[in-house]
């Protein structure tokens, strides 16, 4: 089954756009969501986490998510650790989703899927599964109102997330499709081209 690749920066509503190819009848794999779940549903990766970065991160059998982010916020190098077990996980888990789309009647005979990724792009490992990369694009300031609306934030705290992102220049250059989120194109119709065209694949 054709991969399609969803990935923007933040607030640039790639979640938006991949919601409504959802709602198009296209199977949705939300990998920043599913890497949250496998935390504590793999295994595998739970007990990796635990090796590295010690009993300290489990709460009530938990994994502790804030505790986490709080160790590698400053270290690339843990982060690095994490990060080449998490994707993995993730990828592991896609395929086995991906496989297990056969068996549901809705969806079996869908034209392709999409994995929506943040760091799609920027993780070889992760940019390998998809066929086609989509990228979705707004103008910085209306990225920077979005995020401070939705998750009640300040600029400064804005532009830093985005800092350690790639730009949407960056990620147009490496994309097969850009969709415009800007508030002034209409959505449906890129997003319409953009189904057609995967359909011929």
């Amino acid at each position: 089954m054709k991969v399609l690749g969803c990935t923007g920066g933040i607030g640039s509503g790639k979640s938006y756009v991949a919601n409504i190819f959802g709602k198009m009848g296209i199977p949705l794999y939300d990998s920043d969501y599913r890497a949250k779940f496998l935390y504590d549903s793999d295994r595998q990766l739970r007990s990796q986490m635990i090796a590295l970065l010690g009993e300290g991160i489990v709460k009530d059998g938990i994994i502790q998510r804030g505790v986490i982010a709080s160790m590698i916020f400053n270290d690339k190098n843990l982060l690095t650790e994490v990060e080449a077990l998490v994707h993995p996980a993730v990828m592991r888990d896609f395929c086995k989703w991906k496989e297990s789309l056969k068996n549901e009647s809705n969806y079996c005979n869908a034209p392709f899927v999409i994995m929506e990724s943040a760091i799609l792009l920027e993780k070889p490992a992760v940019r390998a599964c998809a066929h086609k990369v989509l990228t979705v694009s707004a103008p910085l300031e209306l990225r920077i109102e979005r995020v401070m609306a939705r998750d009640n934030v300040t600029r400064k705290q804005v532009l830093e997330r985005m800092s350690a992102q790639w730009s949407d220049n960056e990620r147009a250059e490496n994309a097969d499709f850009i969709i415009f989120a800007d508030g002034k194109r209409a959505l449906l119709p890129q997003i319409r081209s953009v189904y057609d065209a995967m359909g011929m694949l």
